[in-house]
This record gives structure tokens, sequence and C-alpha cells, in this order.
């Protein structure tokens, strides 16, 4: 249920049950012995909650058990009957002396008004011989030789001879107006109250009230309350069940398209006329190369793809088995997921996951982009990412991957530019207990292949072989530019690994693009790295594991490795080793 509906139905739950408990107990009869009258709402007997009745309706129990009813100005009467549908009640003085009392008594600051009344005017006189002698005397009042009446006029008393008498108090008092029928004899008398009349006391530790017209504030306070809950009954439980409605109606279409948009990441098969709707008949190309060439596509509003179309060419079907074989079963954050493939007839391609920046080659080598280098702490999150990679693919998976192809061309950025490794088309898969792999051509890109991937004389074919490829692009990003340009045919070209090498070797720091605070030490440690994977033998390589711990690390730790070209005499810094020339020759052959 709505959290919001369930706290509504509590506070409303908790008011009803605070009312009805508070009626209950108001609702339970209560007298002052068994033949007292019985007391109910607006009276409250002494002891019950305040809300069980009006204020100035209190009732209270003597000891003998009966009922009295105490009025302003601390007047105190016995209770003989109630008669709640006539709102009336029959009082009576308990000495038999109301005269006495009405001197304190105002019933304008009560609830209560006599039946009948009127004001009257209390004398004491010193003599009866006076003109209120046809009054009847008020005996609990008057003593032999002075005697006290009651006028019941004020219009009267200014035409009486007074003289000898001495004005008391004037006060309303009980009493039949059309017979002069007034009440100071012990009489039983009634009093009327209105519900319209609400008092209460002026003071708390005071007993005289006052009154105002209207109904109780206990009434008026719980109504509002009452009326505020309903209210927010009516309008917010449906506008929640309208709520619940719609997030569920769009819960189901967030999940539909969630399948729609899931099933479209599965590695699927696609015939080519998916391909051409998926690239909207070829529309954007993003690259060109021998292998073939790369269209922008969409599998839905949200799923962009990146179709490389494979060329018609020879060594085209083994590339596509290995892609679509190592890629179709592996997931990683630093690699690029494969899609899905096209197989019909002899139309091949291959979907990836579009990474809107492109390779990283743009970056470092492109003069198009210059204005938008990577920051030294940038380029060192993505070599971290790069060897995330490499070792998920030699440790992570059932079999062990080698890629053959690592390069900057080969490395993708997303758009956070997080790197991802693609371009699996020479890959080769081999077990884990594998120390060695057979090899009946060269596998790599020119630059970044290994020794021993051209002569056995440096040692077996292994994963150390991406290591050493690793370790070029490393120095690549370091430099900014290209190892080798093997487009210049002089000799005297500076090899830049060996530059490097010479630099570090002799406690000089690489000036390299230097723009912050922590830029050297990043450009050294990534340095350092790069030279002990480019080392000649593979045993003297890094496996990838100590590599990425190497580049997490602090770069102060590193030690210089060994001089990778160390094989042949000393060079000066502007000629590169006659090995590595050496190599260049071979691998310029099998080009």
């Amino acid at each position: 249920m709505d959290p919001y509906l369930c706290l509504f139905l509590f506070l409303f739950l908790t008011l009803f049950v605070e009312m009805r408990g508070g009626r209950d107990e108001c609702m339970k009869s209560n007298r002052c012995g068994d033949q007292g009258p019985l007391i109910q709402f607006p009276f409250r007997l002494q002891g019950q909650p305040p809300h069980c009745g009006y204020p100035g309706f209190n009732l209270s129990c003597t000891e003998n058990n009966q009922t009295m009813l105490e009025l302003p100005g601390s007047v105190k009467l016995l209770v003989k009957d109630i008669t709640y549908k006539s709102r009336e009640i029959i009082v009576q003085d308990p000495d038999n002396c109301l005269a006495r009392q009405l001197g304190n008594l105002n019933l304008s600051a009560s609830p209560f008004q006599f039946n009948f009344g009127e004001e009257n005017t209390f004398f004491d006189c010193s003599s009866d011989k006076t003109d209120a002698y046809f009054y009847q005397p008020i005996p609990c009042l008057s003593i032999p030789g002075n005697p006290v009446y009651a006028v019941h006029s004020s219009e009267l008393v200014q035409y009486l001879n007074l003289s000898s008498c001495r004005r008391l108090y004037s006060a309303s008092a009980p009493g039949n107006q059309a017979y002069r029928d007034y009440i100071f004899n012990g009489s039983a008398f009634s009093l009327k109250w209105s519900n319209s009349k609400i008092c209460r006391l002026k003071k708390s530790d005071s007993t005289e009230t006052e009154c105002i017209k209207g109904v109780s504030k206990k009434i008026i306070v719980t109504g509002a309350i009452f009326g505020f809950f309903l209210l927010m009954l009516v309008i917010v439980v449906p506008y929640r069940v309208y709520s619940s409605n719609k997030v569920e109606r769009d819960n189901k279409v967030k999940v539909k398209k969630f399948l729609e948009d899931y099933e479209a990441l599965k590695p699927s098969r696609y015939s080519y006329a998916d391909i051409k709707r998926i690239t909207s008949q070829f529309k954007d190309k993003l690259g060109e190369g021998g292998y073939g060439t790369v269209y922008k596509g969409k599998l839905s509003d949200e799923v962009f793809v990146a179709v490389k179309i494979l060329n018609n060419s020879q060594g085209n079907g083994e590339e596509f088995i290995n892609e679509v074989a190592t890629m179709g079963t592996i997931h990683h954050v630093n690699i690029v997921r494969l899609v899905g493939f096209c197989a019909d007839r002899f139309n091949r391609a291959l979907i990836y996951e579009y990474l809107p920046n492109e390779s990283l080659e743009k970056f470092i080598f492109s003069k198009v982009v210059k204005n938008y280098s990577l920051s030294w702490k940038k380029l060192q999150e993505i070599a971290i990412g790069i060897a995330k990679g490499i070792e998920y693919l030699h440790q992570g998976c059932d079999q062990r991957i080698l890629h053959f192809d690592i390069k900057p061309h080969n490395i993708l950025l997303d758009h956070n530019f997080n790197p991802k490794i693609s371009d699996f088309g020479l890959a080769k898969l081999c077990s884990k207990e594998q120390s060695a792999v057979s090899m009946t051509i060269v596998r790599g890109t020119m630059g970044y292949i290994a020794p021993e991937v051209l002569s056995r004389n440096f040692g077996n074919v292994s994963y150390k072989s991406d290591v050493y490829s690793f370790g070029m692009l490393l120095l690549e990003m370091v430099g900014g530019r290209k190892n080798i340009d093997v487009s210049v045919e002089s000799t005297s070209q500076v090899y830049f690994p060996e530059w490097i090498y010479n630099h570090l070797d002799i406690g000089e720091e690489l000036h390299i693009r230097i723009e912050e605070e922590g830029d050297v030490e990043i450009a050294k440690k990534l340095a350092i790295v790069g030279l002990s994977c480019i080392q000649w033998c593979p045993v003297d390589r890094p496996s990838m594991k100590i590599v990425v711990q190497m580049l997490e690390g602090e770069g102060d730790k590193l030690t210089m490795p060994p001089n990778p070209f160390a094989s042949t005499v000393p060079t000066n810094l502007s000629k590169p080793s006659r090995v590595f020339q050496q190599e260049l020759t071979i691998i310029s052959e099998l080009e």
C-alpha cells in the first residue's frame, strides 16, 4: 500500500479511536447514589475527563451522595433532578437560605438562568414599621427586631418609606413574576441552560467563569481536524491511486523497453537486410581500413552500435571467426562488447557497442584534436583500464586469449574516456597451462610486434607478446607520438623508447607536455612500466597482473628495468639501436 495513504489512515484511525474512546468513557452512566439524577453531557461529574462536559457544568458528589452544582461566587446548590430534553435542572439551597447566597451569585457569568426571575433588592430594617410591611421577612436572614425584606422592583424602592432600613445588595432571584412568588423559604426552583452558551474559568485559580456564545471549542477543534482529514482523504487518495497507476504504467513501459534493449544487446545473428536497416543504408561512415568499413547504426532509440562491414578478401573468414568466437563469450568493462554479427552468403559484418570518442590514436597522434589533449591523470587512468582488460583476457576467461594487436588504434574510448580493447581479428585461444603457442604467420602491427613473434631466437610466443605491445603503447602515450615512423628512410631518426631510457638512466626528467604538479611523476611512472614491458626476452617482462599493480602504485617506488637495448654498443641519443633497425628490416620484408 502507498506509504502516504498508510500514514493518512493511521492518523485518521488514531483520531477516531481517541474520539471513540473518549466518547465511550463519557457515555458511562454516572449518579451520586442510587436515587441521584443521571449525570451525562453537557454535565461532567468530578473526576471525569474535561471533554465529557461543557465548562461551567461541573457536578460533584457530597459525602451523603447528594449531587451538588457549583455556580460562580462559590454558590452551591443541591441538584434534585435534571431534564435534558427541556434543558432544565431543579435545584435547592442546601441551607434553606438561598437569599444569603444570592449576594455572591452572578448568573451573567454562568450558562444557567432562572426559569422565572427578576432582580431583587434586599433591605435590613431596624423596625418592622416600614412600607415594606406587606413583604414577608426572609426568616433565615432576619433576627428579632431586624427583619430583612426583598423588594422585587427597583422602581418600588424609591416610593417606599425605607428610612429605617439598610440596603444590603441586589441580585436576581427565582420566582413567578405574575404572582410575586419569590422563593426564599428553602423550596426547590429550576434553572435553565442553553446549548449555545459556553462558559469557562477566568483564571486557573479562580471559581469565576466567563461565557461566550457558540459551540464547544472541543467540538470546533475536533470538527476542524476531522474535516481536514476528510478533505485529505477526498483529495489525496484519488491522487495517490492515480499516481500509483501511472507509476505502474511507467514501470511496465520501462521493463518492456529494457527487454527490447536487452534483446538488442545480446550477441545475435542478423541478416544483411537487417544490417542495412540498422545503418540506415550505410548512411553514417565512421572509418575505413584494410579490414573493412565501419558505420554508425541504431538498434533502438537509445542503443547505438558500430557496424564493421568486412571486406571480401582473403583471410576475412579467420578474422570473422576469431572475433565472434572470442568477443561473443567475454564481458569486461574494458573490452568492447560484441552485440551481434552477420553471415549472410558472402556478406559478413560485426556489430559492436558504439563508443562516441573513437580511438585513443586520435587523441595522442592526430593533429585534428591537438587542442583537446588528455591530462596525465586521465592518461594514467586509461593505461590502467587497458592493462586490466588485457589481464582479463590472459587470466579471467576459461581459455587464455592472446590479442596480438594491442595498439592505440584498437583502444576505443567511451563518453567518459574509459578505454575498451577492440578488434580481435588476430586473436588466438590457448589453455592457461600452455606456455607457448604455435604460429604459422606473423601477427600484429609493425612497431608493436614482440621480437619473439618475428624470431624464435628471442623466446617462445606467449601471452608476454601482448605485454610487449602494451609497453610500446604506453611509451607512445608518454611521448604523444609514434615510437617509429617507418615512412622515414633515414636511420638517424630518433628511436623514442631508447631516448626515454637514456634520459631516465642518467637521471634526467621527462619534460614532455608537463603542465601541472604531479605530471612529471605520472610521466616517469608510465615510462618505467613501458620500458619494463618491452624487454627483449619474454621471461624478463612482467605479467599484466604485475603491470596493473605497478600502474596503481606509487611511482617513486618503481626501479629502472634493465636496458632493453643493451645487446648493442651504447648509442647516442640521435641514433636508434642497430638491433631494432634489424627488426624493422625483418618486419618490412614480412609486410
